[in-house]
C-alpha cells in the first residue's frame, strides 16, 4: 500500500515535471555545476522550499556539519523554490541532471520532488514532520527507498500542555495551518486528539496558500480563545499578517515552531532546526562517504533542547504573565 502511495506521488510530481520543461530554475546563489570526480569530492544538491527562519536554519545546520566533516571536498548547489511546486520539480531535474551525489530536499514539497525526479541518487530530507505522510518512504524504521532524512516532529501532546498552561481559561482553540501542506493536518490531527482528551472544543480553519491567510485568520479568532498554529511553512512565512489580526484582538497563539514564535506568537515548544539540519548532515556523510543506504536508515528525530519559549513583546501586548520556567525567546539561558 504504502508502495502505491509512493508510486501515486512521483507521477503527480511526473506530470509537474513534464509540464514545466525547459523552465528555468529559480534557485538563487551558490550554483554550480560540478559532478562527481571519483577523487574523494563531492556536489550535493540542496532544494529549499521557500525563505523562512526555520528552513534557513536548517539549511545552514545541514552545511555546516558537512563542511565540519569534509571542508572543501563538498561543494553545495543551493536552490530555493520559492515555495512553487512547479520550481520544485525543475531544480530537482536539474539535480539528475548534473549528476550530484547526494539532493538534500528541505520540506515536503521539495522532498516528493526529489523523489520524483530520481530513484537511484541519495535523498536526504529535513523540516519534514511525517514521511510516510508525504508518501516518499514505506516505513520510519526502513525507509525502503533512497529517501530517508530527518523529522521536525515537535511533541504536539506537550505543545496542547503548554497552551493549556499559558492560557488556562481557554474554550474553544483554532487550529490554522495550510491545507496544501499534509504534514500539517498529520499534525492538527495530534492536536485535536489531545485537545479531546483535555475537554478543549476546537475548529479547524486552512488557508489554500498565503493570499488566503489573512481573511482565515481573521474569521479564525471570531469565536476562539486561542490559536494552535503546528509546523507549517505558509503559515511561517506569514506570522506578521497573522500577529497583525491577532494581537489587536488580544488572541494568543501557540505555534509550533520558535522562530514562527519570534515572528508573531506569544509561546512554543519547539525543537532546534540548526540541530536538526546538523542531523540530516550527519546522514548525508554516512551515505556519502561510508556507503550507508538510505533505504535501511531509519528517519531520526530531534529529542534535545526541547525548552518552552516565549514572546516577551506578544505577552506583554497581550497583558499576558508567562510561568517562570519559561524562557523568553532570545535571552540568555
Amino acid at each position: 500500500m504504502k508502495r502505491k502511495m509512493r508510486v501515486i506521488a512521483a507521477a503527480a510530481m511526473a506530470a509537474v515535471m513534464i509540464a514545466m520543461t525547459g523552465c528555468g530554475s529559480s534557485g538563487e546563489a551558490e550554483e554550480t555545476t560540478a559532478e562527481t570526480t571519483g577523487d574523494g569530492t563531492y556536489t550535493v544538491g540542496i532544494i529549499q522550499q521557500l525563505e523562512h527562519a526555520a528552513l534557513d536554519e536548517a539549511t545552514k545546520g545541514f552545511q555546516d556539519t558537512l563542511t565540519e566533516k569534509l571542508g572543501d571536498k563538498v561543494t553545495f548547489d543551493y536552490q530555493n523554490a520559492q515555495n512553487e511546486q512547479a520550481n520544485c520539480a525543475t531544480i530537482a531535474t536539474k539535480f539528475v541532471s548534473n549528476n550530484v551525489d547526494l539532493i538534500m530536499a528541505n520540506a515536503t514539497t521539495a522532498l516528493q520532488a526529489s523523489a520524483a525526479a530520481t530513484g537511484d541518487i541519495p535523498i536526504v530530507g529535513t523540516s519534514v514532520t511525517d514521511y510516510m505522510t508525504a508518501g516518499v518512504i514505506e516505513s520510519n524504521e526502513a525507509p525502503g527507498y533512497n529517501v530517508t532524512g530527518a523529522s521536525d516532529l515537535a511533541p504536539v501532546d506537550q505543545q496542547i500542555a503548554l497552551l493549556q498552561k499559558v492560557v488556562p481559561d481557554a474554550q474553544k482553540v483554532a487550529i490554522v495551518y495550510c491545507s496544501a501542506e499534509p504534514n500539517s493536518q498529520f499534525q492538527s490531527q495530534l492536536a485535536q486528539a489531545e485537545l479531546d482528551k483535555a475537554g478543549i472544543a476546537w475548529e479547524e480553519f486552512t488557508a489554500a496558500d498565503s493570499n488566503e491567510v489573512q481573511a482565515v485568520i481573521t474569521n479564525a479568532i471570531t469565536d476562539c480563545d486561542a490559536v494552535y498554529i503546528p509546523t507549517d511553512n505558509t503559515m511561517a512565512n506569514n506570522m506578521e499578517i497573522i500577529k497583525n489580526v491577532t494581537v489587536p484582538a488580544k488572541i494568543p497563539v501557540i505555534t509550533g515552531e520558535e522562530n514562527m514564535c519570534a515572528a508573531g506568537g506569544l509561546a512554543t515548544l519547539s525543537i532546534s532546526y540548526y540541530e536538526l539540519g546538523c542531523k540530516a548532515g550527519e546522514m548525508a556523510y554516512e551515505i556519502l562517504v561510508n556507503g550507508a543506504d538510505p533505504a535501511t536508515m531509519p528517519i531520526e528525530y530531534v529529542s534535545e533542547n526541547i525548552t518552552p519559549k516565549y514572546n516577551a513583546e506578544i505577552a506583554a501586548e497581550l497583558g499576558i504573565t508567562m510561568p517562570e520556567d519559561m524562557v523568553a525567546i532570545g535571552a540568555e539561558e
